[in-house]
């Protein structure tokens, strides 16, 4: 008999997104042209708006490092820690102030459906951003 400590499963790929494909971010733009230039780099989101999109794109694509570059200083953490569980299914932007290229803050309130083992959900939050060195940063934010 063995007494070998049995491995932890791997947690689940994140959804693949194709480049060509919908940015999970709901704008009508494929991924690569939408939310992944944000993601690879190649820009930085104009506003406030754009990035809480591009933040939630990244939760679908769970891409750690996106997240972690675009969080304030002041309230990131050392990770982000993704549920394997969850599956997000779809974002709705239902209000948003300031935020714009004339304002170094701004709020975007929105809520975001998911599946969490197999049962529907959705989550309401009011996030802040703040602008710092020409690029918008996630603050915090707080739920309904």
């Amino acid at each position: 008999m063995s007494r070998r400590t049995p491995r932890p499963k791997p947690a689940p790929a994140a959804p693949a997104v194709r480049p060509e494909g919908p940015c999970p971010c709901g704008l009508p733009a494929p991924y690569a042209e939408c939310c992944g230039r944000f993601h690879a780099g190649g820009a930085k989101a104009p506003t406030a708006e754009r990035l809480m999109r591009s933040r939630y794109s990244a939760f679908v694509t769970r891409d750690e490092p996106y997240l972690l570059r675009t969080w304030s200083p002041a309230t990131r953490p050392h990770t982000v820690d993704f549920d394997p569980d969850m599956r997000w299914e779809g974002l709705e932007v239902l209000d948003t102030t300031d935020g714009t290229l004339f304002h170094t803050t701004g709020t975007v309130t929105f809520t975001a459906r998911y599946t969490h083992r197999g049962e529907p959900g959705a989550l309401r939050e009011r996030s802040r951003f703040e602008k710092a060195d020409g690029g918008w940063l996630y603050v915090d934010g707080t739920f309904d």
